[in-house]
């Protein structure tokens, strides 16, 4: 990349621009500089699920949180998400969102759950039989 590009005249006076890239933003700074999600002892796999908790987020002081923190929410709020939903919704590692959901977990505005395994689902053979036993009826 032409060093030029990166240290030229940035527009608005950014020092985090790049002509090519538009604004940049490292990770670092996302997270304050944090790799893992604060004290609570949630661990974020790809498939957590991710749902808003509306009580705690009309209580939540909103413009306190930063515009990663609320593009989060915003995309919870549609519909439960995934983390690797968001990572992929949000165009941000997968390691920032771990952190920023810890944010919101602490501040109880989010709830997480997990799906339930496929050992755990019934047998599809027993879902036909009550199917048929339905049918029946």
């Amino acid at each position: 990349m032409n060093p030029e590009k990166l240290h030229g005249t940035p527009p608005g006076g950014s020092h985090w621009y790049d002509a090519e890239a538009g604004p940049l933003v490292r990770p670092y700074a996302m997270t304050g500089g944090r790799t893992r999600p604060g004290p609570t002892s949630v661990a974020f796999d790809l498939i957590a699920l991710i749902d808003v908790e509306e009580a705690a987020l009309a209580q939540a002081d909103r413009a306190a949180l930063g515009y990663e923190h609320r593009q989060l929410i915003d995309l919870c709020l549609v519909e439960t998400q995934t983390v690797a939903e968001l990572a992929a919704e949000a165009d941000l590692p997968v390691g920032v969102i771990r952190v920023l959901l810890g944010d919101l977990l602490e501040m109880n505005v989010i709830r997480v759950s997990r799906p339930v395994p496929p050992a755990l689902l019934p047998d599809e053979k027993i879902l036909r039989e009550v199917i048929d036993g339905l049918r029946a009826l």
